[in-house]
């Protein structure tokens, strides 16, 4: 099985101006990104997928390889996909968002478990524990909650689900991070937009309202995706601990 990991990565950001090139603790935020990305042993290659040549500019000075993608593609997911329609040779597909600084090998491992078990999920993503004093009332950290199986039955910003008895039920906060079967990407890429992913503003809901699954894999490693300038002040002091695996 051949895995690629696409980074989408592009210059103009609405939060933060130029992101990807923003330092964090001494390198840009984007080849922070690549060179985790690259330490994971399962992948047979890491592409960052870009529209600007000052990116693509710090990826080749750490010997990295990037495509060059159109500035006016909608999404990242569509930046992923012009990448995979160009290597056929490729099973598995990671989106890795270029705004995961701190993402370890081993969570990629965790990704794609799945399929290196030898299951055919639609594709997967990665979610942990919902820290449920701090987050299940917060919009900003996205709650998924499962069937038996591991798959996703909602992905919300709001509280899910609604705890009316005293029962426990097992609520995830999701981490951006996915990975798709090949063929299933090309299906994905020419889905409409639905509903509940226009009033969410969750891409990901348009898999599941067009009736598709997505595994969802279960990590303890939590990451600080950097959307704010909170995020990138508080990035400066992340731990960067070095790990092998």
């Amino acid at each position: 099985m051949k895995i690629l990991c696409v980074i989408p990565s592009r210059i103009a950001s609405t939060r933060i101006q130029r992101k990807p090139l923003l330092p964090i603790q001494g390198k840009p935020m984007i080849q922070w990104v690549y060179e985790n990305a690259s330490r994971c042993k399962v992948l047979a290659d890491v592409i960052v997928a870009t529209d600007s040549e000052e990116i693509a500019s710090v990826i080749h000075q750490v010997g990295g390889k990037t495509v060059m993608t159109d500035p006016h593609l909608a999404t990242g997911t569509d930046r992923v996909a012009a990448v995979a329609a160009q290597h056929p040779e490729m099973d598995i597909i990671i989106n890795l968002q270029g705004d995961e600084p701190f993402i370890k090998p081993h969570m990629l491992e965790q990704l794609v478990a799945p399929y290196l078990a030898g299951e055919t999920p639609d594709m997967t993503t990665l979610a942990n524990p919902l820290d449920m004093k701090n987050e299940y009332h917060e919009a900003g950290a996205v709650k998924v909650i499962t069937d038996l199986n591991g798959n996703a039955l909602y992905f919300s910003r709001s509280p899910i689900p609604y705890f009316r008895t005293n029962e426990q039920a097992p609520v995830y906060h999701h981490i951006g991070l996915y990975a798709f079967r090949r063929d299933f990407l090309m299906v994905y890429k020419t889905l409409p937009q639905t509903p509940l992913e226009k009033t969410e503003s969750l891409e990901q809901l348009r898999v599941l309202e067009h009736g598709y699954k997505i595994r969802v894999c279960l990590t303890e490693t939590r990451t600080l995706e950097i959307n704010t300038p909170e995020e990138y002040e508080l990035a400066q002091k992340f731990s960067l601990v070095s790990e092998i695996a």
